[in-house]
């Protein structure tokens, strides 16, 4: 034969490409439950997102939710706490960015980036872990009367900025909306 010549496949060409896809459905029916279970599971799921019911809140409280495994800090500020935050400027800062998932990378740390939004400025809604080491603030307390860790001595303003300590960044928010005006959606 040369390689010019074609010839009919025959049977022992048809049993080797049977053979072969027989052995990679095979192989995919054995691979396939161990893929299979590293998807999530049905609570994890469902814990990607949470809706909250801040009605009760009133200006001057906070309310802390469990959102994948952290706490998530929600605030009515009053008046003077926006204000005060309003007050400081950006250069006072010791982290400039807003930190915030609802905004741009690059947005900067007003208040008003650091809110809910004109419309609802008096709201924040932060993850609760302090960007040093992880440890969880208490609330309304510290130099600036935000957040303070009491681990390591950072302090946080009335927008969750960092303003004093070892954190290297303001309390991150994460990705939520007003649903309605008392239910807020994280996640």
């Amino acid at each position: 034969m040369s390689a010019t010549d074609t010839s009919e496949p025959n049977r022992r060409d048809f049993l080797y490409v049977a053979t072969g896809m027989a052995g990679v459905v095979g192989a995919a029916a054995v691979a396939w439950p161990f893929i299979d279970q590293m998807r999530p599971d049905a609570s994890t799921l469902a814990a990607s997102s949470v809706e909250v019911d801040v009605s009760s809140v009133t200006p001057g409280m906070s309310l802390t939710v469990k959102w994948r495994g952290k706490p998530v800090f929600i605030r009515n500020r009053t008046p003077e706490e926006i204000k005060a935050a309003q007050d400081v400027a950006l250069g006072d800062l010791k982290d400039g960015n807003a930190r915030n998932a609802n905004l741009t990378a690059d947005a900067t740390a007003t208040d008003l980036d650091r809110s809910a939004g004109k419309e609802k400025e008096n709201w924040l809604v932060m993850v609760g872990v302090c960007t040093h080491l992880g440890c969880v603030p208490l609330g309304q307390q510290g130099d600036f009367g935000g957040w303070f860790c009491p681990c390591h001595g950072s302090h946080y303003d009335t927008a969750g900025r960092i303003r004093k300590g070892p954190a290297p960044e303001n309390l991150h928010i994460p990705t939520f909306q007003f649903i309605s005006d008392t239910t807020i959606r994280i996640g």
